[in-house]
């Protein structure tokens, strides 16, 4: 059994060693106050002025020259590298919600990782915060309080298909796959726009200004599912 290094009821925000950019942490912060690395965010972290509570990784990305800035109680080793410091982090808090910030806008391979991540760990909650977009595995079901032109796109990570109200051109009866079907670039026609999807695997990708309105979705109580 994997030991849960932070345990919560409260959002959480996680720091990765990508880039940070300008009001990501504000914007983070004031919706999620609790503050963990995943190994080089750390760096990241005590650059911008901010101490994390924890550290979690194999620590080979923290500048070992920082190190005596967190106390050693702080800094949590996972030695296996059968995963990312991403997902290492991941496993290793409980919360209802995480906001990443951190983990996009560098390298690629990272990037994709992240979203690799967010479908192996469906059951999180997990909210990646880039430059332009706040990025999401679709849960079985989503309300969001949308204006009306605001840009929707989805983007399959596994086959998977959905029902949506509130949007210019509904996906009902489509069947999403990668190299096959997706979403790009859906509006909403103003007010809720409510998706359902058969399973996990359908990123939701949004402007960065509704970060908002997603985090209270997230944070909502669960809606039974209708299948």
């Amino acid at each position: 059994m994997i030991e849960q290094i932070v345990s919560t009821c409260e959002p959480i925000t996680l720091v990765g060693a990508g880039r940070v950019y300008s009001g990501d942490l504000d914007a983070a912060l004031s919706r999620a106050p609790r503050l963990v690395a995943a190994d080089g965010g750390a760096t990241v972290l005590l650059e911008h002025g901010y101490t994390p509570e924890a550290v979690i990784g194999d620590l080979d990305s923290f500048d070992k020259g920082m190190w005596a800035q967190i106390p050693g109680e702080r800094l949590h080793h996972v030695a296996e590298q059968d995963s990312t410091d991403f997902e290492k982090a991941l496993l290793r808090i409980k919360s209802p919600l995480v906001l990443c910030v951190g983990f996009t806008g560098a390298r690629i391979d990272h990037e994709l990782a992240a979203l690799h991540a967010l479908l192996r760990f469906s059951d999180s909650r997990c909210v990646l915060l880039a430059e332009e977009e706040v990025i999401l595995l679709c849960p079985d079901q989503i309300t969001l309080d949308l204006s009306a032109g605001t840009r929707v796109s989805l983007f399959p990570l596994a086959p998977v298909s959905g029902r949506s109200t509130g949007l210019e051109w509904p996906i009902d009866g489509l069947n999403f796959a990668p190299g096959d079907k997706i979403g790009t670039s859906n509006r909403a026609v103003g007010g809720p726009v409510e998706i359902s999807t058969s399973g996990p695997g359908l990123l939701l990708m949004l402007p960065r200004e509704t970060l908002g309105q997603v985090t209270q979705a997230l944070l909502a109580p669960s809606p039974a599912h209708v299948p």
